[in-house]
């Protein structure tokens, strides 16, 4: 890739990677897509990433190249506690990104966990255990590289238990939400569920920022839902907008990420800027 992000060199290394999930009960908004391409435009500029694979359809894990038969240790053997972060992280075609994947045995587990003790956080449990580890040990990744600086959560479309997961184990979250008419009440309900998990799994959990994603700049609902949102939610409403883009769409069908499929096209472009925003926040938190 020849583009990065302006003022987005990397960040010192954390004692502790930061913990995004990316979360919105509508399907069909762009998470997993944000998941691939943010994940790759932060590795471009020498961010350690590890996206783990939380919906059972695996389209993250399909969408960085990952095959089937490279998935026999699983985000649901990670949950289930048969398997830590280092033994199921697999590399990816990009370098410094790694992946937990999934499998469709995902789709049981909410059920298998209902028996389990602190199923809430069995994820968060599994990435305590995993810094745990680096700190203890000499700080390499379970793929040779440095540990990670960031963990990128991906999840299905429904506020289900493993969506619950994830928020438990979040830092904050980044919300995909495409320029549509139901926009916004799709987005309250996702707060509101925020807020409850706030108060009672994860205190520290925040809202990262929200990615306006699908935006077609020839329609003018596009830019009346856009104006709806940040005049809603403001400065937490991210600058850069992901543009509707066919190379986007074609991307995944090629198990790779837009920005090596097309890394000069305006949706490869949106993401780069994306992630320059999230680094400069990131640094602001950091420094609070």
């Amino acid at each position: 890739m020849t583009h990065e992000p302006r003022d987005a060199a990397p960040s010192a290394p954390p004692t502790k990677p930061r913990v995004l999930t990316l979360a919105n009960q509508k399907g069909g908004v762009g998470k997993t897509t944000t998941a691939i391409n943010l994940g790759t435009a932060l590795a471009a500029v020498g961010e350690q990433v590890l996206i783990i694979d939380m919906d059972p359809q695996g389209n993250a894990s399909t969408g960085l190249g990952i095959e089937r038969d490279n998935r026999s240790v699983s985000t649901y053997d990670v949950l289930m506690g048969e398997a830590g972060i280092s033994e199921a992280a697999v590399n990816s075609s990009i370098p410094r990104l790694d992946c937990v994947p999934s499998t469709m045995d995902l789709l049981g587990a909410e059920l298998e966990l209902a028996e389990v003790s602190r199923r809430t956080h069995r994820l968060h449990d599994a990435i305590e255990a995993y810094c745990d580890a680096m700190a203890e040990g000499d700080g390499e990744g379970p793929n040779g590289g440095p540990a990670y600086s960031y963990v990128l959560l991906d999840c299905p479309p429904s506020l289900n238990l493993l969506t619950i997961n994830a928020m438990a184990a979040a830092d904050s979250i980044l919300v995909p939400l495409q320029c549509e008419f139901f926009a916004l009440e799709g987005l309250s309900q996702l707060l509101k569920t925020v807020e409850r998990v706030k108060a009672n799994l994860n205190p520290r959990l925040s809202i990262h920022g929200i990615i306006l994603t699908m935006f077609d700049r020839r329609n003018s609902l596009s830019g009346q839902v856009a104006d709806d949102v940040r005049a809603f939610l403001g400065d937490k409403v991210y600058d850069t907008v992901i543009p509707r883009n066919v190379r986007v769409s074609e991307a995944p069908s090629h198990g790779k990420p837009v920005l090596l499929y097309d890394n000069k096209c305006s949706g490869s472009m949106a993401y780069i800027n994306l992630a320059s925003e999230i680094i400069k926040r990131e640094r602001k938190l950091r420094a609070a």
